[in-house]
């Protein structure tokens, strides 16, 4: 049976067989002797994103009490939910985000402390996923940007709207003009910026 690691756009937490692109963490919220998720979702503001692979390590999945690795369909996925690159085995993918950040949000200096302060702030409201109201009109968020309509998850690329999935995206049915953002907003000013994120192969083909 799949394990409960999987984060969605919302920022939820579900048990699939699919795994994604990147890997991150929240900091330890599982129990290793039962490999299930404890009552609260994060024990750290520092929500990052982290490769699958890196210097040929293995990892146990929620197989010790260190962080619980989490999966993400994609880059964008993880935005969504909160997340941002880690400094560690993503150093070169960090600085660039923290370079689109410190433009896009007008600000010099930041340190990957004071990042993950202002995204809980945007991520987070009592405890569940904060939504934003958007903007500028859907088809003028930028690439990477995603929003919540009628229950669904939509990535935003080169105007056009995809609808998200566990196993990847799908054009939408119809044209999705109104919503609410899921990217946080100072993350969303740094894919302004210029920060293009990692995406799931579907969202190009």
């Amino acid at each position: 049976m799949p394990l409960q690691n999987r984060v969605t756009p919302t920022g939820d937490i579900i048990a699939t067989e699919h795994r994604g692109l990147f890997t991150g963490n929240r900091g330890i919220i599982h129990d290793p002797a039962t490999k299930t998720l404890l009552r609260k979702r994060w024990s750290s503001p520092a929500w990052i994103t982290c490769l699958c692979e890196f210097r040929g390590w293995r990892r146990k999945v929620m197989g010790r009490r260190s962080w619980t690795e989490l999966f993400f369909l994609d880059e964008a996925t993880a935005f969504a939910a909160g997340h941002r690159p880690c400094f560690f085995c993503r150093r070169d993918d960090a600085n660039r985000f923290r370079a689109a950040w410190e433009e896009g949000n007008g600000v010099t200096g930041i340190r990957a402390r004071e990042m993950d302060n202002v995204l809980h702030r945007e991520r987070l409201e009592r405890g569940k996923k904060r939504l934003h109201s958007l903007p500028v009109p859907v088809a003028q968020l930028p690439d990477g940007a995603m929003v919540q309509a009628a229950e669904a998850s939509f990535l935003i690329l080169q105007g056009r709207a995809l609808q998200w999935s566990m196993a990847g995206y799908r054009t939408a049915d119809g044209a999705i003009e109104d919503g609410m953002l899921l990217t946080p907003p100072s993350t969303l000013r740094a894919l302004n910026a210029g920060y293009r994120p990692v995406l799931h192969p579907s969202a190009v083909n």
